[in-house]
């Protein structure tokens, strides 16, 4: 990314992750969804040059652990948040906020004028967070979540990042 990163939460520094960081977004990944694991290769494939990123949002300490991710991939001038996850004790930290900014000025960097990301109908705590982002509702897709009792479906959200 180029220009200002957003300013992270207290005691959290943002990280632009690199290909050789793709096994621990995929390990943050799975921590945080455990049914529907990302491995490292595919990490790395989509968060590959040239529209694909990640970042990873570390604990207080210069050496902190990773509390936090979030991939995007642009297309033209649409971005999409391909997965974002903040492990259950940085949760309300404002570490999600940040990861969310990172992923919206990391994409207007890349010439997107729009950012969309699902979520799941079911996850009131994260739509109420891309709401608060500036996030609204484009669509539905029906079961497309998996759920040890079921499926559930997702919200489509966009955000408007203005002109490129």
């Amino acid at each position: 990314m180029t220009g200002p990163s957003p300013s992270p939460a207290p005691g959290f520094r943002l990280h632009r992750a690199g290909p050789l960081e793709a096994g621990v977004v995929a390990a943050l990944q799975q921590a945080c969804f455990p049914d529907d694991p990302w491995d490292e290769a595919s990490v790395a494939t989509l968060t590959g040059p040239p529209g694909g990123f990640a970042v990873l949002a570390l604990g207080g300490e210069p050496d902190g652990a990773p509390v936090g991710f979030v991939m995007a991939r642009v297309a033209g001038e649409d971005a999409e948040i391909l997965a974002i996850g903040v492990l259950p004790a940085a949760r309300r930290t404002g570490v999600g906020r940040r990861l969310v900014e990172a992923a919206a000025a990391g994409s207007h960097d890349l010439g997107a004028t729009a950012l969309f990301l699902e979520v799941a109908e079911d996850n009131q705590a994260a739509w109420t967070l891309y709401k608060a982002c500036g996030f609204f509702s484009v669509g539905r897709r029906p079961g497309y979540y998996k759920r040890p009792d079921g499926r559930v479906a997702a919200l489509v959200l966009r955000r408007d990042l203005g002109g490129a």
